[in-house]
């Protein structure tokens, strides 16, 4: 029985310790490929908050993810939850998936109507 019991428990952790190594995993830098691009297109979809916004952006036919900051990194920015809306054209500076297939990119810099938005201004 105490075989069994510290099995259960050794299974039950598991998770809880793989669980951040995921987390870090995608929410640092290490998923992109350390250089940068620049997408231009419209955005179609929307979802601010934590851990980060999330936008997509139909960049000539190309359906590309976008992570922008942080509400408070927006904010920082100057960025208003309305700025990043449905419709709006955006040029987003940023790192892209270091898995090719992939069409994701993290945001370092947002140009919106000529004004451009710095959301990590210690990467520059």
């Amino acid at each position: 029985m105490a075989c069994l019991t510290r099995r259960l428990f050794t299974a039950s952790l598991v998770p809880i310790v793989l669980a951040p190594t995921a987390v870090l995993a995608h929410h640092g830098w290490s998923w992109t490929t350390g250089g940068n691009i620049e997408l231009t297109g419209v955005i179609t979809s929307v979802k601010l908050g934590n851990p980060h916004g999330v936008l997509t952006v139909d960049a000539g036919g190309e359906v590309w993810t976008v992570e922008v900051g942080q509400p408070w990194r927006n904010s920082r920015a100057g960025l208003k939850d309305g700025d990043l809306a449905e419709g709006v054209e955006v040029t987003v500076h940023g790192q892209p998936s270091a898995e090719p297939d992939h069409r994701l990119m993290k945001a370092e810099r947002i140009i919106i109507a000529g004004t451009l938005y710095d959301l990590y201004p210690d990467r520059s």
